[in-house]
């Protein structure tokens, strides 16, 4: 059995779920557009947002315009961030561990949905230690270089570490640097308890 001595949770489908395509959905009923713009499109517009390449009010001007949303911005902003809905179970598995075990956050994520899940969700800032975003570090998962920073931002040992994703790219590029990485399935948690039974904390 591994010993962990703390917990590094991914974001996105680990303690929220989320659908991009209800932004879209949403986006294209408000604006009336035939269609909404491409994935080839879009995909790499988000990719620079999320490794802090792209300033937010470019981001922000360019999907708009790809949407031809022409109303406030902060309606888009509503439309852009309501894509989030929590997952009871794990966060109620983090709250189990808070006073513990320290958690932290790795995530790639875009400055817009870290403030606004920041500001929806109380537990983000009871809850964890610190965080390091792909955004704030110019650099995304699965590089070995933002898992080097977590290991030392945070002080941790990685053979020690449980580091928890949705994707499995990201969890070999965890274990590649020595933490203890669990493939997470949002739909499968019970598989994520019995995994726990391979744990000890």
């Amino acid at each position: 059995m591994s010993q962990i001595d703390a917990v590094i949770f991914d974001i996105g489908n680990v303690l929220l779920t989320f659908d991009y395509f209800i932004a879209e959905r949403a986006l294209v009923a408000h604006t009336g557009i035939k269609a909404p713009p491409s994935l080839e499109e879009l995909h790499p517009l988000r990719m620079d947002h999320e490794t802090g390449r792209i300033p937010r009010e470019d981001f922000v001007k360019v999907v708009r315009e790809a949407f031809a949303h022409d109303g406030p911005e902060d309606h888009f902003m509503e439309l852009w961030t309501r894509i989030f809905e929590v997952n009871t179970q794990m966060v109620e598995w983090a709250r189990s561990l808070h006073g513990k075990k320290p958690l932290y956050l790795l995530s790639n994520i875009g400055c817009i949905h870290h403030d606004h899940i920041f500001e929806e969700y109380e537990f983000f800032q009871s809850l964890f230690v610190d965080g390091i975003y792909s955004y704030k570090a110019g650099v995304m998962k699965p590089e070995r270089r933002i898992f080097e920073l977590a290991r030392t931002q945070f002080g941790i040992d990685p053979t020690r570490t449980l580091y928890i994703d949705d994707l499995v790219e990201n969890v070999k590029g965890a274990e590649a640097v020595g933490f203890i990485g669990h493939h997470y399935d949002p739909s499968r948690h019970d598989l994520f308890e019995a995994h726990l039974g391979k744990l000890v904390f």
